[in-house]
This record gives C-alpha cells, structure tokens and sequence, in this order.
C-alpha cells in the first residue's frame, strides 16, 4: 500500500470520527438462587428497570435496598456465580407488541413457542405502565357478547369492564372464556388468552380448540406453564395488557383473559419472601392487593380523544371448597365489576355451565345489554330466585298447591334452556328467541324432558323460515312487537304439530 492511500484513509477515519464517551454502569452478584439475585454496585437502578447479566439472560429489578438490588431473572442462570457482572440497560422491562402476534403462541418475554418461526415485531411497550386516567375513560355501554345464554341474560358483559370468572377447580372456568373468545368470529375483537401456570398439555388444548373453530385468527395465546421459573409467571398478565394496550391505544376492542390469577399471586409470593419482604396473611406480603389492583385498572373504554378502543378483562380465580372469603378471592372480586360464580353442586348435577344465578352479580349490569336481550330476559332471575326459594321449601312436601306448582314446573324448565354445551356460543337473535319462549310461559306444556330439544329445533325452524327476523334482530339488536307476532304464531303451529308425539 502506497503512502498517499494510507493517509487518505487514515483521514477518512479521522474525519468520521465521533468523540462519544460511553458510560456503563454495572455490578457484581453478591448471591444467586432459585432465580434470585442480589447484585451490589448498581445505585441508580430503578424499580421495574431491565439489567442483563454477563451471560445474556435478562433479569428485572424488583427489590431496592440501601447496599444493594433484588433482581428476579427471566431466563436460565447457566454460567452465573457469585461475581458475575451485571451491566444495567437504563430501560424499563418491555415486550414486542404489533399485529405480527396474532395468530401467533408466545411468552412472557413475547419470543415465539409454536415452532412458527420468528414474529417481525420493531415496537415494543414496558410491561409496568400506570393505568389510564379517569379523564380518558368512557362508561361501559356496548356489549360483549359471550354466546353463553346464561350469563348474557343474567350477568351481561361490556366491554371495558373487568368481569371476574370465579369457582373451584374443574367447574368450568376456562370453558367459559374460551367459548367468550370463539364468539367474538366478526366482532372486530383481538383476543389474547394469558395462561399462567397452567400444564402444557391443557393449553395445547386451548390452542387446538381455537384453531379448530378459527379463533386463532384473531387471537395471541401469551403462555407460561407451571414449569416455568416464577418470575416469568409473575410478569405474564402484565405482559399480555401491555399487548392489549397496544391494540386498544390503535382503536381497537380487546378481550384479555388472565388464567388465572390465584397462581400469578401464589408466584409473586415465592418472589417475595425470596426477597425476604414480610409476609402477611396467608403468608402473601402486604402489597399483594395492589399487584391486581393495577393490573385490572388497565382494563377500561377510552374516550374518542384517546383513541376510542377497549379492553375487557376476564381474570379468573380458582377457589378452595367454594371458600370465596379468601385472602385472593376477596381481593379480586373488590377489584373488579363482578362475577361470575360457579358452584360444583351445581356443575355434577348436570346444570352447565354451573352458573350459580345467586352468587353472580355484573355492575355494569342492563347498561351493557342488547336491548333484545334486555327486553325479553327481564324477570329470568326473578323466577329462577323464586323456583330456588321455593324448591328447599317444598322438596319434602308431596301436597302442593296450583300456583306453588306451575312456579316450580316453570323453573325447571328455565334450568333446562340455561344448559349449553361446550363451544357452542349462541348468535343474539338465538338467544332472543329462546329467551322469550321460555320467559313468556310458552314452554310451560312442553314435557320437561322434551324442552330443550323441543326450544333448540324452534330456533332452528324460525332461521329456516323467518329469516328476516333473525336479521332484524342481529341488526337492530331490537325485538320488536312485529318480530314477537311472528315468534308467536310460529310456536303456535310448531307447538301443534310436534305435541302429538308427547302423547306417544
């Protein structure tokens, strides 16, 4: 090389130069276990900040002492010791959020775990963020339909409001918010489904049920099974509400489910006394409220100003014998706008889902309700509460009056159209035209064995032959005295012709 050329580049370096000092501040590992460490040296590290140790796992401050930091780690503690280095990133703990995750199964760190290959995501959004504020919120008006009958005509659901999913182990909860999330096909909803330490195997399951009914379409399933370490259980519901707010800031309606949050509590307990915070009742540290309390306040309906989307949260709360007087229980139902209680007794007696009608309350109520629905399952809850009263009064009494007989027969019949099976949401008008059947009275000469069957062909019939009352139903949301006419006279002549093989 001639001398002119290496002047010419060493000018060329010069003139590129840039004199930047850059500064790290890192520190060292005082002690590490169960996915713990305390580091020292790291003085201006904040709450919620994301540090990365030497040997490229992430971790998250969530303790700060006088002498040192509480870190949890987000990943394997392979190669790390006593000594190793800790260098801080100056960033709070973020996660890719963007369209690229739909359809998509991935982690508490949103890396991809279904073997679809890399998500193309360039945003990202902190997993901690404050809930928005009073002024940009809009009371909850549009419903969230779930198809279920019995919880759209007696515990409605709109959208923004957090709506809590309640019972023991095997009654049914996650059924009812996977047959929430198939009947939002159309609705314009992104659905996230965050499982938090759930087996493997049961959301596989999840998956494959909404893959097979073509849910996965509009939907992210954030996963983080039992098996994994408790600090990525911790962050996945905070995880999977930064990606709601992300489609919510654009607009948009989002449906989140927290499955569930009784192991999001027993996680974040394990952390703090490894952390060696206090422990409380039931051994759960002091700020365990607040931990679902700003989790759950995320979830609400923005105002046109701020972008006019919602986010509706379904967390659910698994209970111990039905004891909703827990320390978690009780926590979760002051935070959230009702629930939605199912009781055992109920579920093994055949009624599913095994809504307890009693127990159930939504505070957001008829504001959140078709007014077709409104309309027709006006004194539902009134009856079933008056069959229940009466059924423990009279269940050892064989000489019944008339009045006190047709209430029970009546019940009866309303506890047999409230049964639905699994995945199988009703469309509004459906639900209408059942609810008003039964709640008129129309059913009560029907055989009780006969009434579900004999409701369910109806519903099918007046589709068939009446199809523009089904459309003015899904498309006004109205029954109108018109549409009742028709019902009537369709059931009269139905009626007339199916009661023949009853005599049989």
């Amino acid at each position: 090389m001639r001398p002119d050329e290496v002047v010419s580049i060493l000018q060329e370096e010069i003139a590129g130069y840039e004199n930047k000092i850059r500064r790290e501040e890192t520190g060292s590992v005082i002690s590490l276990g169960d996915g713990i460490a305390t580091i020292y040296g790291l003085d201006k590290a904040f709450y919620g900040e994301l540090v990365e140790f030497e040997n490229g796992t992430p971790g998250m401050v969530l303790d700060l002492s006088r002498d040192s930091v509480g870190c949890v780690l987000l990943g394997s503690d392979e190669g790390l010791q006593e000594g190793s280095q800790v260098r801080r990133t100056g960033r709070q703990a973020d996660i890719p959020v963007g369209d690229a995750l739909i359809g998509r199964v991935v982690d508490a760190l949103g890396a991809p775990i279904d073997g679809l290959g890399p998500i193309p995501s360039t945003e990202t959004r902190p997993i901690e963020r404050e809930a928005s504020g009073v002024v940009s919120r809009e009371p909850v008006t549009v419903p969230l339909q779930t198809g279920i009958l019995a919880i759209d005509a007696m515990v409605p659901i709109g959208r923004g409001q957090r709506e809590l999913i309640i019972g023991d182990r095997q009654t049914g909860k996650t059924a009812i918010a996977v047959d929430t999330i198939l009947n939002q096909k159309g609705q314009d909803v992104i659905c996230i489904y965050v499982a938090i330490g759930q087996k493997a195997s049961s959301v596989a399951r999840v998956r494959d049920t909404l893959q097979k009914h073509g849910a996965m379409d509009y939907s992210i399933i954030l996963s983080v099974t039992a098996s994994d370490p408790a600090p990525l259980q911790y962050i996945a519901p905070y995880a999977g509400a930064a990606m709601g707010e992300y489609f919510m800031g654009k607009g948009k309606d989002v449906l989140i489910v927290y499955d569930d949050l009784s192991k999001h509590a027993v996680a974040y307990r394990t952390l703090s006394l490894l952390l060696h915070r206090s422990p409380g009742r039931e051994a759960y540290p002091g700020d365990v409220f607040y931990l679902h309390s700003r989790l759950l306040e995320r979830a609400c309906r923005l105002t046109k100003e701020y972008g006019g989307g919602s986010m509706t949260a379904l967390p659910i709360i698994e209970t111990q014998a039905g004891d909703v007087s827990a320390y978690i229980p009780t926590n979760v139902i002051s935070i959230t706008d009702g629930q939605i209680y199912l009781e055992t007794d109920l579920f093994f007696a055949g009624q599913r889902p095994a809504v307890n009608v009693g127990l159930s309350v939504s505070r957001v109520g008829g504001a959140a309700q078709t007014r077709a629905i409104k309309k027709t399952a006006g004194t539902l809850r009134i009856d079933l509460a008056r069959f229940r009263e009466l059924e423990v009064f009279t269940q050892f009494s064989s000489d019944l009056d008339q009045a006190t007989r047709q209430t029970l027969e009546h019940g009866k019949r309303l506890l047999e159209l409230l049964k639905q099976p699994l995945y199988q949401p009703m469309p509004v008008s459906r639900q209408a035209i059942l609810l008003y059947i039964s709640t008129s009275g129309l059913l009560d000469n029907v055989p009780l064995e006969q009434v579900r069957k004999f409701a369910l062909d109806f519903a099918d019939r007046m589709a068939i032959e009446h199809p523009e009352v089904i459309e003015e139903i899904e498309s006004s949301k109205n029954l109108s005295g018109a549409c009742v006419q028709v019902i009537r006279d369709t059931f009269a002549v139905y009626e007339k012709q199916v009661s023949a093989s009853w005599q049989v």
